[in-house]
């Protein structure tokens, strides 16, 4: 084998074994993309029902502030009559 054609197989050689790698890295990176996406979508579900669910906490709890101010206004009523009948 005379010295060129060593060049171009080694320049050959070179160039399959950069392309093999190159392609192992693209697979490895597209697999991590995949994955990276799908937890992403993941993360927007949850963040979607856990936002669902502290809207309807707020609801109840609004509901339950207004129940208790009535409550507290029947007491100051009740209390009210009961001074008058004391009287």
């Amino acid at each position: 084998m005379t010295n060129a054609s060593s060049t171009y197989l080694s320049i050959a050689l070179g160039a399959l074994l950069g392309v093999a790698i190159a392609w192992w890295i693209y697979k490895i990176q597209k697999k991590t993309a995949m994955k990276q996406d799908e937890t992403l979508r993941r993360i927007n579900g949850l963040e979607e029902s856990h936002y669902k669910v502290l809207k309807s906490i707020q609801f109840v709890q609004r509901h339950q502030d207004r129940l208790l101010r009535e409550i507290l206004n029947l007491d100051r009523k009740i209390d009210a009559v009961t001074e008058k009948e004391k009287r």
